[in-house]
């Protein structure tokens, strides 16, 4: 059953993201990062797992971030501004893993990766994204093993849901839960999330308004 705060919040988190979500910046280095000043939550992954879907799903709008079926199409922090009011930025993170690119592009934005996880005061969250088909592999492990070194919080987020059957990602969950014991910078809480159903979008919307009020207090 959904507590009372919990659906207070779910309703804030609709309002919130309903609201007028713009592109901002395109930092293809740490010297042409933002200033800080909003709450950032950044949203990671491998490459083609789903987070310029999510981000679109997560605001209601179809083409707010870009995607592509190209692995590595995203090779910049790309910075989304919600309403003044809500003090929000999205950051989409270039993907991490494979990628149709120069391998010196892609060691560059994997660098540009790191340096923006251990220096930035104003990220409050880091979304690690998860393909709920296949589950944690070895180039997430070494995400959240960054993560952990810059104690930086974070939370795992199962992307494509809608894809395997309910006993699948029942499995998948407590596997993604299990490994996290490893991992004292992570939230414990595991979502399951499918941009095409919209499933888990309330639940992703509630946490993050969560973590603004933590913050905030």
């Amino acid at each position: 059953m959904t507590t009372e705060p919990d659906t207070e919040l779910i309703e804030a988190g609709r309002k919130l993201f309903a609201g007028d979500w713009r592109f901002a910046y395109a930092a293809p280095s740490i010297e042409t990062l933002p200033p800080m000043g909003a709450v950032e939550i950044a949203f990671a992954g491998r490459s083609n797992v789903g987070k310029s879907s999510l981000i679109n799903a997560l605001t209601g709008r179809n083409a707010l971030a870009r995607t592509s079926h190209t692995p590595g199409r995203t090779q910049e922090l790309i910075f989304f501004e919600g309403p003044p009011t809500g003090g929000l930025r999205l950051v989409d993170m270039p993907g991490y893993g494979y990628a149709q690119a120069p391998k010196t592009k892609v060691a560059a934005w994997t660098t540009l990766i790191h340096k923006f996880l251990l220096g930035r005061a104003s990220l409050a969250r880091v979304y690690v994204l998860i393909d709920s088909r296949h589950g944690l592999k070895d180039v997430d492990t070494e995400i959240l093993k960054t993560l952990d070194k810059a104690a930086v919080s974070y939370q795992l987020v199962l992307t494509k849901a809608d894809q395997v059957k309910p006993a699948e990602l029942a499995a998948c969950i407590e596997a993604t839960k299990a490994a996290l014991a490893k991992h004292p910078a992570a939230f414990p809480d595991v979502l399951a999330t499918s941009s095409r159903s919209g499933e888990g979008m309330a639940e992703l919307r509630a946490a993050i308004m969560r973590l603004l009020e933590e913050r905030s207090s």
